[in-house]
């Protein structure tokens, strides 16, 4: 004979059904958080690269500015 309602889950099948549910929300949830941890650190490093660009693009420029040479000092060929 078979009981109407079923009996109340036991120790393995409630660890397999604690399983599945972090299986379902806790990981999408972490696999979130780490990528978004890690978009959000590629900023600010983006931002410091940008700014030791701008700061050896600027020292280029002065010592550009010191090197070029007068132009009453060129000889004309």
């Amino acid at each position: 004979m078979v009981p109407l309602f079923p009996g109340v889950p036991g120790g393995p099948e409630l660890l397999v059904i604690l399983l599945l549910m972090i299986a379902l929300f806790g990981l999408p949830v972490v696999i979130v958080a780490v990528f978004g941890w890690r978009y959000l650190d590629r900023n600010d490093q983006v931002e410091e690269l940008e700014a030791r660009v701008r700061e050896l693009e600027s020292e280029l420029d002065a010592d550009a500015q010191e090197s070029e040479p007068d132009t009453d000092d060129r000889r004309e060929e």
